[in-house]
């Protein structure tokens, strides 16, 4: 992420963010928080989700209030389409003594790859003299990366194969997305609003100009470069699918228009302006007076973002 990019609404939305705390860490929170650090020691497997596209952002606090070598803890990264450099990570997590894998909790087919590895994790860990018929994996982490889907899935999993007596037992217990008290890194904050785990108190627009000063400084949008020469890509077949073809294609075109250079912020500023402009047609938002066009083009584009339909970005870097 470029410097230019960094400096456009992150300061801002981490600060208010900051200050909002109250809002997102309720008490509700806290005693759930408080309720989880009970029952982690009683679990013989951590599954801590985290979202692929900040695979440290999103790393659940929580955890760091027991020692490493006491938890058998697996860091599930959840939404691997979103994440294309998931080796990469993994191979860093590998470094850090930490047991990683990526995982797409709505692919039934990954989702089952992801199953037999635990089961292979079940049976070296009876073989190492665990006793007890059954194995209790609790799953963790931060509001919205998948937590839910991602147990849904493996039950549904569970009882299709239940009959497979070579597949041991085990018992998933869900629990609810818990955030630290205190994010103290304005960028931390600014990357979970971003993808959706801080409720948004910012705004919409501001949200959304932060992506775009992502998207315009980053590389993903190359690939779109053949929308430009093909026309509309013929995998598009549904009206939804089209509106996402148009808005790759304006994105696309405004960046090919820019007479600047998206590493300076002035120029990066001025095609944002313009991106809003031209979006407002692809998204057909009404221009009339009275209408906040911007914020509504903002929620559309962020719905894109977050559902994956505007490509690939990992947030964070990886650490060198």
């Amino acid at each position: 992420m470029g410097m230019a990019s960094r400096s456009i609404g992150l300061t801002e939305i981490g600060e208010a963010l900051k200050k909002a705390k109250s809002r997102w860490y309720s008490l509700h929170m806290a005693a759930a928080s408080h309720a989880i650090a009970q029952r982690i020691p009683l679990a013989d497997f951590i599954l801590e989700v985290r979202d692929a596209r900040i695979p440290l952002s999103s790393h659940y606090q929580l955890l760091s209030n027991f020692p490493p070598s006491s938890l058998r803890r697996i860091i599930v990264m959840n939404k691997t389409d979103a994440n294309r450099s998931i080796k990469e990570w993994t191979k860093y997590f590998e470094q850090q003594n930490c047991i990683s894998y990526g995982v797409n909790s709505h692919n039934k087919e990954n989702v089952k790859e992801f199953l037999n590895f635990l089961q292979a994790q079940v049976r070296e860990l009876k073989r190492t003299g665990h006793s007890g018929h059954a194995t209790t994996m609790m799953i963790t982490g931060i509001p919205n990366v998948g937590k839910s889907a991602l147990a849904n899935s493996l039950h549904q999993l569970g009882r299709i194969s239940a009959a497979d007596c070579s597949h041991p037992n085990i018992y998933l217990l869900d629990t609810p997305g818990i955030l630290p008290p205190q994010i103290l890194d304005s960028e931390v904050c600014s990357k979970l609003a971003l993808t959706g785990a801080i409720e948004n108190l910012v705004g919409e627009k501001e949200l959304a100009r932060y992506f775009l000063a992502i998207f315009n400084t980053s590389d993903g949008y190359k690939k779109w470069e053949r929308l430009s020469t093909h026309g509309n890509d013929k995998s598009f077949t549904g009206q939804d699918d089209f509106m996402v073809n148009r808005v790759r294609q304006t994105l696309l075109e405004s960046i090919s228009c820019l007479d600047g250079n998206v590493q300076n912020e002035k120029h990066l500023e001025e095609l944002i302006e313009a991106q809003f402009t031209a979006l407002r047609e692809a998204f057909l938002v009404s221009s009339e007076p009275g209408i906040d066009s911007q914020t509504r083009i903002s929620a559309k584009l962020l719905n894109l973002y977050r559902t994956g339909r505007l490509g690939h970005y990992t947030l964070d870097p990886l650490p060198l």
